[in-house]
């Protein structure tokens, strides 16, 4: 399988036009790695020689050949499609998703997922919160694990006046977190665990609606079923103050690991069960934009940006270009709920994020798709 090699690009904002509901905002995290003795950091790792893929266990902005990746789409979801998961089956996962999750932490505790050390390059605004001085600011992360997103923020704590909070539907999870040293005694600021399910009609207890700074969602809606969306967003809304953000980031369309779930996974389109049958959708630009927004993205944002002498762009997984080189998505799920009071978000950054891993033993290369965004409230 060819590929096809990305520029390096930066982040570019594009000043709010009065005709659009969001702000053109093309995304691409950036870094720069100035010393050859340090591991590069990650949106800065470039293959520009594909006899150097090998040379690294990661690389950014590289998208599969379109046709070759074509052909690899259309046979995983021919061969998902023909054996679905039983009805039973189906309707035993949707009607206890948080049981598989419960098993999952009892079985892994917090060994399982890597902190997230990436978010003071992707998410800069949540290391502003931490720093000495920054003032009272709430920040509260749904779908919380273990952990690894929020202990990595307090490790580094010195605002005295920072509040955390962390909500989980697995009380297992919800347990851990409160097992933690940093939970237990935090170096500076407050933090609270709670169980809570976000996709039903109530707030976390004790939770002070438009109370909330930022909510952090990361890889956390893909684990609901799209009727819960509607709720789901009715809920980050309420929890936030007006101009409050939510930072965002889940699995994107034909990521590897949904073109290599076999049969007897596929639950609906694009959302299937694992083997330990936590469940897991697959997300499209537009489904984000038009959930937190109530429009799809326009093409002046779909566009490929490029100034002179800066090489920049957006990875867009609706509109390929020869750039990009990613197949065309189909498809907005038939749940996607039409009928929230819109807007309720304005987009500051909505974009796709694509990394190429490899196993250097095994010669193997994966193509890895997510998507990120930035949501303000209205």
């Amino acid at each position: 399988m060819s590929f096809t090699l990305l520029k390096p690009r930066r982040l570019i904002r594009i000043p709010r036009s009065n005709t659009l509901s969001h702000s053109r905002t093309f995304y691409h995290s950036s870094s720069t790695c100035l010393n050859k003795q340090v591991r590069p950091p990650i949106g800065s790792r470039y293959l520009r020689d594909e006899a150097d893929v090998f040379t690294r266990n990661a690389w950014d902005n590289v998208v599969p050949d379109p046709e070759s990746q074509a052909e690899v789409i259309a046979a995983s979801l021919a061969r998902q499609r023909a054996a679905p998961v039983l009805d039973a089956a189906k309707a035993w996962c949707n009607e206890n998703p948080h049981k598989p999750w419960d098993i999952f932490y009892k079985k892994n505790r917090d060994n399982f997922f890597k902190d997230r050390n990436w978010l003071h390059e992707e998410f800069p605004e949540l290391v502003s919160t931490t720093r000495a001085g920054a003032g009272p600011v709430t920040v509260a992360e749904v779908g919380c694990g273990a952990g690894n997103s929020m202990f990595p923020l307090l490790a580094e704590n010195e605002n005295a006046e920072l509040r955390m909070l962390a909500y989980d539907y697995s009380c297992r999870a919800v347990e851990i977190v409160r097992e933690h040293p940093l939970y237990r005694s935090p170096r500076r600021g407050t933090v609270h665990a709670e169980p809570w399910d976000l996709s039903k009609p109530t707030m976390p207890q004790g939770l002070v609606p438009g109370s909330v700074d930022i909510v952090m969602m990361l890889f956390v809606v893909h684990a609901l079923h799209p009727s819960e969306w509607r709720q789901t967003i009715a809920n980050v809304h309420a929890m936030l103050k007006p101009g409050g953000k939510i930072l965002f980031r889940d699995y994107g369309r034909y990521d590897v690991m949904q073109l290599r779930l076999k049969e007897g996974r596929l639950l609906d389109e694009n959302f299937y069960i694992r083997g330990d049958k936590t469940r897991v959708y697959f997300f499209e630009l537009d489904e984000l934009s038009l959930l937190f927004t109530g429009s799809k993205m326009s093409e002046a944002e779909r566009r490929i940006t490029t100034s002179p002498g800066n090489e920049t762009g957006f990875n867009s997984m609706n509109k390929p270009t020869t750039e990009t080189a990613t197949p065309v998505v189909g498809g907005l799920h038939p749940s996607l709920p039409h009928d929230l009071p819109h807007p309720l978000f304005t987009t500051e950054e909505l974009g796709v994020n694509h990394r190429l891993t490899v196993n250097r033993k095994t010669q193997e290369k994966l193509h890895r798709v997510w998507l990120q965004g930035k949501f303000v409230k209205l």
